[in-house]
């Protein structure tokens, strides 16, 4: 009943979303070239309040638990399972007052307006996942960025999504490099549940009616402990918080 009642509702959805996209990209074009980084930063912001707006159509909502964990005025490293895109509409909007950068597939980076466009100029990465040798300096310049101005990178170390929930071993390399070039950093473990279900019918029709929560861990400094140790405990922080259900 429910893949029934979600196909009008979908293309509703979908129409709003593609609309917001296709609005959002010369206003971002705008922004940046004309006014710079922070007003770019805000179309972004406003944009991923949109799409969260259009993602209330499907009778889906977002719940960020304990964001005030996050420490302040300190370079922050995000470290979650991946479940779905929708995992990073709700980070960029609700952990806003971190500048958020992402680390993404080269992928992204051409032919979705708005997505691409933010990707390339946001201050988030791109990285060519069976060339692992460019990935390196490519993170490394991101972690240097984080440690200069006190701002998050966002990294998935599954380093793709789980199609139903189930999480993957956590992949070292790209944390590691994060770690090591911004020391001051603090890593911030994060458990994304139920934003599998988003798609669990594929890319449409749309799941209905889910919470996306967003678990919010206890910070762990990158100083405190070794690299093997540190994270061990974001893994576990992560998983165990993971609901299947």
């Amino acid at each position: 009943m429910e893949k029934i009642i979600s196909y009008p509702v979908s293309v509703v959805y979908y129409l709003c979303f593609g609309l917001c996209l296709v609005i959002f990209h010369p206003i971002q074009w705008i922004c940046l070239n004309i006014f710079g980084y922070q007003a770019h930063k805000k179309s972004v912001d406003y944009l991923n309040f949109c799409l969260i707006k259009c993602i209330n159509l499907l009778g889906t909502w977002f719940q960020f638990r304990n964001i005030n964990k996050i420490p302040k005025g300190v370079p922050v490293i995000f470290v979650s399972n991946h479940q779905s895109m929708y995992d990073i509409i709700g980070m960029i909007w609700y952990l806003r007052r971190f500048h958020a950068k992402f680390v993404s597939k080269k992928e992204l980076g051409s032919g979705i307006p708005s997505v691409s466009y933010n990707l390339r100029h946001g201050g988030s990465v791109l990285i060519d996942r069976k060339d692992p040798k460019q990935a390196i300096p490519t993170i490394k310049g991101l972690s240097e960025y984080i440690e200069k101005h006190k701002r998050s990178a966002v990294i998935f170390p599954e380093g793709t999504r789980s199609k139903d929930g189930t999480p993957k071993e956590f992949a070292q390399s790209g944390l590691k490099i994060l770690c090591k070039y911004a020391p001051s950093a603090y890593v911030v473990p994060i458990t994304i549940n139920n934003s599998w279900k988003m798609v669990k019918f594929g890319a449409f029709p749309m799941g209905l009616g889910n919470r996306l929560e967003f678990i919010i861990h206890e910070p762990i400094a990158v100083a405190a402990f070794p690299f093997e140790e540190l994270i061990q405990k974001t893994e576990k922080a992560v998983v165990n918080a993971i609901k299947n259900q």
